[in-house]
This record gives C-alpha cells, structure tokens and sequence, in this order.
C-alpha cells in the first residue's frame, strides 16, 4: 500500500494540469500538435515528460500515455502490475529483460517497433536519442524498482 500512496502523491501535480478523457466519452481524437507535456511522475528518473492521451493512470481501468525521454536516459530493471503494452513512436529505445541491467543484453527497438510485457516482468531500458514511446496498460499504473535503491523516491 506504501507504493500505491507514494505513487498517488506523485501524480497530484500532474493529474491537476492533464485533462483525462475516459471510457464514457464518445471518442477520444488528438493530433500531434495537440499533445501536452508535463514533468513524469517521480516514480521515473528526473528529465522525463509524459502525457495522457485517455484514460487516468492513477484509477482502475485502460489508458494510454505517452513517455519522451531525453538521450542518455535510463530506467533502471523494474516490474509493472498489469500487463503494459509499448509502441515506439520516434527514436530508438533498447530494452533488456531481467533484474540486472546488463546494456550487452539489449535489443534496440527504433520507431515503429512494439513490445508487449506480462505482469511483474522485470526489464529495463536505456536510450541513447530521444526518444518517445507509447504505453497502453491497465490503472492504476505502478512501477516496482527491483533494486530499490534505484527508486528515484527514496534515493533523493
């Protein structure tokens, strides 16, 4: 429950300024000029934006986000608690499976590939351009550092 509340309180801020379309809408329609970036959750490393396309990541049910991370950017080896779907939509992202972030071990996924997790698959991920990746999971989403020294809320 401690992660759920952590994570609740990271999205506060950005919850207020996102505007959330939901499954009792009639349809959901945004163009790329229509996108509106925030700053991430805290629950990622610093440099991160992110924007909601539907949904709300921090209730029950589906939504869709989209995350653009700068070159250089990691995610350390984590787990998620639904199954997480990703399309990269610009860049190079180089995903690697399992608890130790061995960057040997990765395979480079450019725009255009998807990938598709079950829950509690420990990965991590590093990109070296930017790079924007589109996520469509179940809420509330969660992100579960294996090391959780890696947490960047608790090594502040």
């Amino acid at each position: 429950m401690k992660i759920a509340s952590i994570f609740a309180v990271g999205w506060i801020g950005f919850c207020a300024i996102a505007s959330f379309a939901s499954a009792e809408d009639a349809h959901t329609m945004i163009v790329p000029d229509d996108v509106k970036w925030a700053a991430a959750p805290k629950m990622l490393p610093a440099g991160a934006e992110v924007a909601v396309l539907f949904g709300n990541p921090t209730k029950e049910g589906l939504f869709v986000l989209r995350l653009k991370v700068p070159s250089g950017y990691a995610i350390a080896p984590h787990t998620h608690p639904a199954d997480e779907v990703v399309t990269v939509i610009s860049g190079t992202a180089m995903l690697g499976m399992g608890e130790a972030a061995d960057r040997s071990a990765t395979k480079a996924l450019p725009a255009g590939s998807f990938f598709a997790l079950p829950p509690d698959m420990a990965h991590f991920v590093y990109f070296d351009e930017e790079t924007v990746v589109q996520v469509t999971t179940n809420g509330p989403w969660g992100l579960k550092y294996v090391n959780p020294s890696d947490d960047p809320q608790t090594s502040q």
